[in-house]
């Protein structure tokens, strides 16, 4: 398994039935791809530059069926598409859970500074001061997990759809290896040569 130029990935198989997941009932070419191969061309994926259409290049050593040769690329792409769809619903969930958390953040953050600024007007000393503090500190660390969400966690989820739906649209080419060459007729020795010279 390597691949070929800039867009090309390039699988080796020695049949078909490896690219899929034996253990789908679903029928041949509608079933999940196998979880190596998947891991396999998403990696590689990762590596290839964007911004073009890749090929998925795979090179068999055993021939197929013409019946399972049939949709491969279909199948291919929508498994991708599939895998996309999910990617999309997992980023929309996450902008949700970021508003959501926005939102609580900001007024549990105003609660506190409003309560550390009545402490701070009551003005009762240093047990006053700690609870002022206390406050603020608390205000504002209920603000980490919307600062997270919108910090770090959601473009690591939009690259990796971006990169489904790229596989989603991938071309996919099938090369059967060469046959072996058939044994070469031995060269008979004098010994089994029959007849002699005149």
């Amino acid at each position: 398994m390597n691949t070929t130029r800039d867009t090309v990935i390039l699988l080796r198989l020695r049949e078909l039935g490896q690219l899929f997941n034996s253990m789908d009932p679903s029928p041949f070419v509608e079933r999940d791809l196998d979880a190596d191969a998947e891991e396999f061309i998403v990696s590689w994926a990762r590596e290839l530059p964007a911004g073009e259409d890749l090929e998925l290049v795979i090179h068999l050593t055993q021939p197929p069926s013409d019946d399972s040769m049939h949709g491969v690329q279909e199948s291919v792409r929508r498994y991708f598409a599939s895998r996309a769809a999910i990617k999309r619903l997992e980023f929309g969930q996450l902008m949700r859970r970021g508003r959501l958390s926005l939102a609580v953040g900001l007024l549990f953050l105003a609660t506190c500074l409003t309560l550390s600024g009545l402490v701070t007007r009551a003005g009762v000393g240093s047990v006053g001061a700690f609870f002022e503090e206390g406050l603020s500190i608390a205000g504002w660390v209920a603000m980490w997990r919307p600062l997270e969400i919108y910090l770090y966690e959601w473009w690591p989820l939009l690259e990796e759809q971006r990169r489904l739906d790229r596989l989603a649209r991938i071309h996919v080419r099938i090369v059967l290896a060469a046959p072996a060459p058939a044994p070469s007729r031995p060269v008979p020795t004098p010994d089994h040569v029959i007849g002699h010279a005149a």
